[in-house]
């Protein structure tokens, strides 16, 4: 068996995510600028990541998703302050530890007040979960 080498996100276009607070207990997260102008967001899996049977524990992945699609609720809303006020999470395969997970959020509708958000985790092509969400734009 030979060991592929280790993905090593800044070396293909990701950059830090600095993210103060609880975020930096289960971090780093990585970043990077898409086209259309919304940000990925994706994480090494390390063994404090890990659930009781070694994979990445669903937190973690729900951590990732809330993070990006939060991120991306405050891009759409032109860098207004937005909360979670609902999100749901579906899990369909185990992410692995040393893998690299990644998540493209998408803005499905945005209102005066709220934004709807949904995204795949991916680890390359495989599809690991699936979240949606709505976030509230706070008022200035």
């Amino acid at each position: 068996m030979t060991d592929a080498p280790a993905f090593t996100p800044l070396d293909h276009g990701w950059e830090l995510f600095p993210d103060g607070g609880f975020i930096d207990f289960v971090g780093p997260i990585y970043v990077r600028r898409r086209e259309n102008g919304l940000r990925s967001f994706g994480f090494i899996a390390e063994q404090k990541h890990a659930n009781l049977i070694g994979v990445v524990h669903g937190g973690m992945l729900m951590t990732l998703a809330d993070r990006a699609l939060g991120v991306a609720a405050w891009d759409a809303a032109d860098g207004r302050p937005s909360v979670t006020i609902q999100f749901d999470m579906q899990f369909v395969s185990a992410a692995q530890m040393g893998e690299f997970v990644e998540i493209d959020p998408q803005v499905f509708r945005l209102t005066s007040s709220l934004v709807f958000m949904k995204g795949v985790l991916r680890v390359g092509e495989r599809e690991v979960a699936g979240g949606s969400g709505v976030w509230k734009i706070l008022k200035r």
